[in-house]
């Protein structure tokens, strides 16, 4: 097991030396403004934590029917590109570097929510309840995307690339993972279709591949990064054929000369986890499985474990969420602050948000004048 040092040595990304190898990960908190533009509390949030040696911000839209729950972020029109700029420039001021993840839910969305009817590669609703401006309702059957859809929506995927970078970002993540649009394509029980873009693997992996090609082709594809989670049922997602998915997927893209793959809940004894690694020809984020509350000791053995099976950076959202000094209390092994699971999402303020102190700083508490979370414990 390499020493706990190389977690904090530099490391080529695309364009980008990082200064260590720990990523923030992307962590859907539900703080922008209704319309999706990231506000200035959003700013010191992450400017907070710009010490990680990348930092990938929580899921933004590329279109409006792609929202999946109030308050999130977009990256489709000006407004939202001048709120992100004044995130990435509170980031770039602390010394930090940052990607943006960019999200359609296809199905994981609501008419309460987006004012429209949700889109997903075949008319099969999200087996669960759907948080909206309401509180939980059931989902609705999603409209099944046309051939013109798919062009539509690869095409905006391409423009919020763009966005992205005209708001200050350095790179942008496709997010291909988690039960959202792009993964509902890979997936067979989401994906019914019998054209070019379902049925057998290849055409499951097709609309993951136009879309990263297209923001490849859009803002170059050392500043692309793609997230994808092998087997993972969240959203209701069935894959089938999950290993001949990503062997698919990783062979189509792997000569593009992409930033990064970057997997979740990565796991080194998954053969799965091996044969992408062993698969893909540039940079691999692995996040690990770590479970409720963990300790000092267990994210950085975690992380040193998928060091030595061959990741070669190491995305962590918990930990970064609750300690935005994450960098230092691993360096020096101090004790990690717990998080809070009542603020993590559907709440407006700064409890649970940018109130979590630094080392040294007193325990922060929430205030009674807070706001009252709307739902349980969730992190997208």
């Amino acid at each position: 097991m390499p020493n706990t040092t190389e977690l904090f040595a530099s490391a080529p990304l695309g364009p980008l030396t990082l200064p260590n190898r720990l990523v923030m990960a992307p962590l859907t908190r539900n703080r922008a403004e209704a319309d999706g533009t990231p506000t200035p509390l959003m700013a010191t949030y992450y400017a907070q934590r710009a010490t990680a040696g990348l930092i990938i911000a929580e899921a933004a839209t590329p279109n409006a029917v792609g929202q999946t729950y109030p308050n999130i972020t977009a990256v489709h029109s000006a407004r939202h590109v001048a709120g992100w700029r004044q995130v990435t420039d509170a980031v770039r001021e602390a010394g930090g570097r940052m990607f943006l993840q960019l999200q359609h839910g296809g199905r994981v969305g609501h008419p309460a929510t987006s004012g429209l009817t949700p889109v997903a590669p075949s008319p099969v609703p999200l087996p669960e309840t759907v948080f909206t401006p309401s509180g939980h309702r059931p989902a609705v059957v999603p409209r099944e995307m046309t051939a013109e859809d798919v062009r539509t929506t690869v095409a905006d995927f391409a423009r919020a690339a763009r966005n992205a970078l005209d708001a200050g970002f350095e790179g942008v993540e496709v997010h291909s993972a988690n039960g959202h649009l792009l993964h509902q394509f890979l997936a067979a029980n989401t994906n019914r279709r019998t054209d070019g873009y379902g049925g057998p693997v290849a055409g499951r992996i097709r609309f993951t591949a136009e879309v990263t090609e297209a923001v490849a082709a859009e803002i170059g594809a050392d500043r692309v990064g793609l997230r994808v989670s092998p087997g993972n049922t969240v959203n209701g997602i069935a894959e089938g054929e999950t290993e001949e998915i990503y062997t698919a997927l990783v062979e189509r893209l792997g000569g593009l000369g992409l930033a990064y793959l970057h997997q979740v809940f990565a796991d080194p004894a998954d053969p799965v986890f091996r044969k992408i690694r062993a698969g893909w020809p540039g940079v691999l984020i692995a996040n690990p499985v770590l479970g409720e509350g963990p300790a000092t000791d267990t994210v950085r053995r975690a992380s040193e474990r998928l060091l030595a099976a061959g990741a070669d950076l190491v995305a962590l959202g918990r930990p970064f969420l609750a300690n935005p000094d994450l960098v230092a209390r691993l360096r020096l092994g101090a004790p990690l602050n717990p998080v809070r699971d009542r603020y993590l999402m559907y709440v407006g303020g700064a409890t649970g948000y940018t109130d979590y102190p630094a080392l040294g700083a007193e325990t922060a508490q929430p205030s009674r004048s807070s706001s009252v979370a709307l739902d349980g414990p969730r992190v997208a």
